[in-house]
């Protein structure tokens, strides 16, 4: 696997989407810095992730 993408970031806000899934999103420097990068992505229930976390986020090609 190729690895495109790896940052940190800190989780802005999780949402409930429905009784099976969760959406992590983190956007908040995307106003004042037009390059950072942001997240927004479902996740299954039972997570234990919260607002505040800091997560890593990779994206690999297969």
């Amino acid at each position: 696997m190729k690895k495109v993408l790896e940052f940190e970031s800190k989780i802005e806000f999780v949402g409930d989407i429905n009784s099976h899934k969760d959406c992590l999103m983190s956007q908040d420097e995307t106003q004042d810095k037009p390059d950072a990068l942001w997240f927004n992505i479902d996740i299954p229930k039972g997570h234990e992730l919260k607002a505040g976390d800091r997560v890593r986020i990779i994206v690999e090609k297969l």
